[in-house]
């Protein structure tokens, strides 16, 4: 179990708390140290020691401001797992020792239709993200993982299993509910065929759940040199998809694609490898508009959908289901000090298949 730090209650419930972080200050700088103030832990707050915060895609769409949102300082980083230092007076759900995570909410109304339906994540009135949002409790700007502690409501932190390696857990709180919860939303299981687009975070845990539901799994690439690396995270066939003769093959063939790939590429290639009725979902966020030939997908009743994450009680559904199969992310350890330089791995895809940060390099 963690070792603990020690500090006051009146000390986090009655003032802010200072903390560190690495942030970026504007869309052209590098993340670099900076200190800041939390807010101070409320009576339904969880005050959280981070140990370990995965690197995600988005956090360098949002540290260049591709989508053109991001507000400055930046600290990034929505794949949290660590240890409660501090439990509020009224909270019910966690108590200090607790090990927890922290994905990519951390508020939203609670009172819209979606809400209501656990898709926070869809928040009608506007979920607060956990970095780039605003506090509802202070009006400040949130931020997020890469950082030493965070205060969040209990109702957005997530119960850890101590079963798996929990360097290995912090990814699935992205990288893994973004995979999960549309092959679960469209019922993905024996007798499908699924095809993933691209072996990266996302497409590495969508192979492993795909695979874990019982699905025939396939692996679309452009890089022939993933073949192996697909067929060893448990993927049925690989296919290259720059060969026209591979393409002319797999026409039609499949029920069910997931797209992770967030740089242009041609949308109409994959749409014309499903089935009639079959589905194409979008995770990877391209900043360019797509250009989709109608015709082909009228005429087949073909669909064409988008997913983010899952609300709060299938993500916890998620962590418990890896608990028990024992799915894990692959990881690769980093110090903090080496972000700037994982980043530009990233760029360059040269992870396998999710950079983590041990937090206690800060």
């Amino acid at each position: 179990m963690f070792e603990t730090k020690t500090t006051s209650v009146k000390e986090v419930t009655t003032a802010t708390l200072p903390s560190k972080a690495y942030a970026a200050q504007s869309a052209t700088s590098q993340l670099a140290p900076w200190h800041f103030e939390r807010r101070a832990v409320g009576p339904h707050d969880v005050l959280i020691e981070i140990r370990y915060c995965g690197v995600c895609h988005t956090d360098i769409h949002f540290l260049k401001n591709d989508l053109g949102m991001s507000v400055y300082p930046l600290v990034p980083g929505h794949e949290i797992v660590g240890i409660v230092t501090h439990a509020g007076d009224h909270v019910k759900k966690f108590k200090q020792g607790d090990v927890v995570g922290v994905g990519c909410l951390v508020e939203s109304c609670r009172v819209c239709t979606n809400c209501n339906e656990g898709e926070e994540q869809y928040c009608l009135n506007g979920a607060v993200y956990t970095y780039n949002g605003i506090e509802k409790e202070t009006g400040n700007v949130t931020y997020g993982g890469y950082s030493n502690q965070i205060v969040v409501n209990e109702d957005f932190v997530l119960h850890v299993s101590d079963q798996l390696p929990l360097n290995k857990v912090a990814p699935l709180l992205c990288a893994g509910i973004t995979t999960y919860s549309p092959l679960r939303r469209w019922k993905i299981g024996k007798n499908h065929r699924v095809a993933i687009v691209g072996l990266g975070g996302l497409g590495h845990m969508a192979i492993k759940f795909a695979k874990s539901f019982g699905a025939e799994v396939t692996l679309l690439s452009t890089s022939p040199s993933k073949q192996k690396d697909a067929q060893n995270l448990g993927a049925d066939q690989f296919v290259v998809t720059t060969d026209e003769t591979n393409l002319q093959k797999i026409a039609g063939y499949f029920d069910f694609i997931l797209d992770t790939v967030s740089s242009a590429h041609d949308l109409n290639i994959y749409l014309s490898m499903l089935k009639t009725h079959g589905t194409l979902v979008c995770l990877g966020i391209d900043p360019e508009p797509a250009q989709i030939a109608m015709l082909p997908v009228v005429f087949t009743g073909r669909t064409l959908a988008g997913s983010l994450i899952g609300g709060i009680a299938e993500t916890q559904e998620m962590l418990d289901y890896c608990a028990e199969k024992h799915i894990t992310c692959d990881v690769e350890m980093i110090d903090i000090k080496e972000i700037n330089q994982a980043y530009e791995r990233m760029l360059e895809r040269d992870v396998k298949y999710r950079f983590v940060i041990d937090m206690t390099t800060l």
